[in-house]
């Protein structure tokens, strides 16, 4: 501390009024993180497809097929990421390239109209699929 020798007295300290902003920033990238891992999980669950049950089936190995699912309101989804049908067979020929088996699983909601399974199921057989399955609950 420095002494002021004029008047005998201590210079009065100063209160420092800036924000730190590192621990705010710190949090808003966790937050950022969490989102980012959080949201396909939340995009996931929310699409809800009944599907129609069959006395017969056998379960797809997850591993190797490629899931398109139809939701009763007529969005698809590809693998958990929601395409439009324009673009449904580009995103088809995109992951089909890269999957060895080439297994392709429609698993539509029951209320969903066949044509839009059918258009599915024509696209497929265009790009060349191996073995094509409809998702079904068992019946039991």
């Amino acid at each position: 501390m420095k002494v002021d020798l004029s008047s005998g007295r201590r210079p009065r300290r100063r209160l420092i009024a800036e924000m730190n902003l590192i621990p705010l920033i710190d949090v808003a990238l966790i937050l950022v993180i969490i989102f980012m891992v959080l949201t396909p999980v939340l995009v996931r669950r929310q699409l809800t497809v009944k599907l129609p049950k069959a006395e017969s089936g056998e379960p797809a190995p997850a591993e190797t097929a490629i899931t398109v699912q139809i939701s009763e309101n007529g969005a698809v989804t590809v693998e958990g990421e929601t395409v439009r049908w324009n673009d449904l067979q580009a995103e088809l020929t995109r992951r089909l390239s890269r999957a060895a088996s080439r297994t392709l699983l429609v698993q539509a909601d029951r209320r969903v109209p066949v044509e839009k399974v059918v258009t599915v199921l024509d696209i497929a057989k265009r790009l060349g699929v191996g073995r094509l399955g409809v998702g079904v609950t068992p019946e039991r």
